[in-house]
This record gives C-alpha cells, structure tokens and sequence, in this order.
C-alpha cells in the first residue's frame, strides 16, 4: 500500500481519528491540514513511559534552583559557556549563510522568550512591539507557539491567529484558524490533535487537590494547564519550598500515570506518555509536510528546561539549531543564547528585514 494513516482530529472530539488519505508531495506544504504521520509512529510516541514518582524532594528543589540561577557564575566560567553558546545575534550573519536555501521553520516557547517572567503568570503580557514583530514573523516563515501552558490561556496573550499552537508542552496542538500561505487549503479548527485527552478527568482531580492541600502556603499558586498541573514555587518563601514540594509528592503518589518534571521555579504534573516539546516539533514539521525534507531549517528558542527535549531532538535530526535565553550559564544542547526576550525580539526582528530584503533582491532579479 502507499498510503498512510493520517491524522485529523475534530474540535468536538477528543479521540485521534484515523483517515486514509494521500501524503503531500515531498517538501510540499500542510496539505489541506492533514498530517502525514503514521498510525505505528503515534501509537509508538504515545507509549507509557512508567511512572516518575520516585523521585526525592530533595532533588526536586536542587532542580529548580539549578534551573532559576540568581547570581551570575564566575566570569571565567561565563566566558567559556558563552564562547561555546554565543549570542544569536552576534552571530546572526553565519545563522543566515547556515540557512541559505532551506525554508525557516520559527518555534518559541512562551514565558521568558516571548514575555517576561512574572510572579504572577496570568500576568506574563508580550508586548505589542513583540505581537508585531511575531505577526511579521508568521508572514515570513511557518511560525508555532510551544508552551508548557494551556493553549487557550496562551492563545488569548498571543491573540494571533496565523500561528500553530502547542500547549501543554506539545499535548494540545491546533493549527492556524487564519490561512496563510503556509496552509492554504487549511479550514478552520482542521486540525486539532490531543494524544492525552483521556488523562484529563486525572488532571483536573490532581488540579483540585493541589489547591486544596496548598491554601497554607503563603504565595503557593497552582495552575491547571489542562494537560498539565503547574505548581508555582516564585512567590513562596523558599523555606517553604520543601514542604509545598512534600504536598506534591504526597498527592502524585496516588496517580501512578502522572509524573513530574522541574523547571523554573515550577513542578509540572504530566500524562507519563513519551511526548515532549521535541515531539511536538516533529508533529508540527509532520503536518507542514517537511519532516523528511533535506531542506528544512527549524529554529526553536526557549528559556526553560522543558525546551531541551526540542533543543536535543534538532540536535539529533542534524537540523536547525536551539536557542538558550538565559542571562546565566546553563547545561543546554541549544547552539546559541540570547540573554532575555527584548534580545529574541531584535533577533526575530533581524530575521524578518532579511527575508524582506532576500525577497526584494530575488524579485529584481
């Protein structure tokens, strides 16, 4: 047989929905929303991973910290991270010679790279110079949001309907509900894909006793990102920590297909299915028809340890590059860093003047 399984999802049904239909011509574009991606590759990615409730308290907090570094290291030390991870947009020149005749793929997480970190995250507002410059952006390259938070939450700080959507660190995917010339053919919540929605009664039940069992700890936030429990650590005093940390140890225990992974600040609270941003990332490319293209350029900037999984799986494909924003050196498998979201900005910025000018050269021409 030469087709493939591919995958449409409704906005009404949670299930993935398996449809045999052609696969896009090779380096051809999303295909009217289709995804060309086998049933065995998404049964594969979708296997449970067993579970990660084994982990100390302890470790958890060492974590975090190690992940939210306040004080710069020693300067030699920050000489040598950065010589081996210099700054994108000194480096911006060999970046674009890197990428000469391969179509850009743009991927940004959302917190620290796209807005500030706040201490409250239903506060973390992008500018409008940021919405600009990540609209012009979308016009230029096949551009996607992918974010530990709710896709929906981000969505409505985002307010862009251009973009590709990953929420939940990849769980929840939706496609651009505005055609571009990236998705054509794409109608209207085409594309909707959510590999855990059967976790979800478990999250929010997790969600719920969370909030219950942290109402004594002064500053203690948690955050249902649908896919996903966030525990924030930023506003509670950090004597407090171990215990706040106790609390989450102490409800995970009775979900053994739940798991938990640090980040800044923040323990998250996941489906133990093997899917990550770096899968997502697959996904996406997956559904603009470029996974298997020789000349695809993907570039994905992210501030926080979950964006490794991308920064990793683009090390693997041996495409594209990773971009660290940290003012701090950190272990990373990125290529570049960029020190905070104003830094991402002029980045993204520089990338769209030079596809202006690529294009005004080439149409002279």
């Amino acid at each position: 047989m030469t087709q493939q399984n591919n995958v449409v999802v409704s906005d009404t049904k949670s299930e993935v929905v398996a449809q045999n239909k052609p696969p896009p011509p090779p380096g051809g574009g999303g295909g009217g929303g289709y995804i060309s991606i086998t049933r065995r590759s998404i049964l594969k990615n979708l296997e449970i991973n067993g579970g990660g409730g084994g982990q100390r308290v302890n470790g958890w907090i060492e974590s975090m910290r190690a992940a939210s570094p306040t004080h710069p290291s020693l300067s030699q030390g920050q000489t040598s991270w950065i010589l081996h991870h210099p700054s994108a947009l000194d480096m911006f020149d060999q970046i674009i010679e890197a990428s000469k005749g391969k179509q850009i793929v743009m991927f940004l997480d959302y917190d620290g790279t796209l807005s500030p970190i706040v201490e409250d995250p239903d506060r973390a507002f992008m500018s409008n110079t940021m919405r600009k410059t990540v609209r012009k952006l979308a016009r230029c390259f096949p551009t996607a949001i992918v974010t530990g938070r709710c896709k929906d939450k981000v969505y409505n700080f985002v307010r862009l309907a251009e973009l590709y959507y990953a929420g939940s660190h990849g769980l929840d995917i939706k496609g651009p509900t505005r055609s571009s010339k990236y998705n054509k053919d794409m109608k209207a919540e085409a594309l909707l894909f959510q590999p855990a929605s059967e976790f979800l009664p478990m999250i929010d039940e997790v969600y719920q006793k969370l909030v219950d069992k942290t109402k004594s700890i002064a500053g203690a936030m948690v955050e249902n990102n649908k896919f996903c429990v966030s525990v924030h650590f930023r506003c509670v005093d950090e004597k407090k920590w171990s215990e706040q940390a106790h609390i989450v140890k102490s409800v995970l225990k009775g979900y053994p297909k739940l798991h938990l992974t640090e980040g800044r600040k923040v323990l998250e609270i996941r489906p133990t299915i093997k899917w990550d941003k770096g899968k997502a990332l697959e996904f996406l490319l997956e559904s603009l028809g470029l996974a298997n293209c020789s000349d695809v350029f993907p570039v994905y900037i992210g501030d926080d340890r979950s964006d490794e999984d991308a920064f990793k799986k683009l090390r693997d494909r041996g495409q594209g590059f990773g971009i660290l924003v940290s003012k701090f050196p950190k272990e990373t498998s990125a290529s570049y860093s960029l020190q905070e979201p104003k830094e991402v900005m002029d980045f993204l910025q520089r990338l769209v003047e030079w596809k202006k000018v690529s294009l005004r050269a080439r149409s002279r021409v």
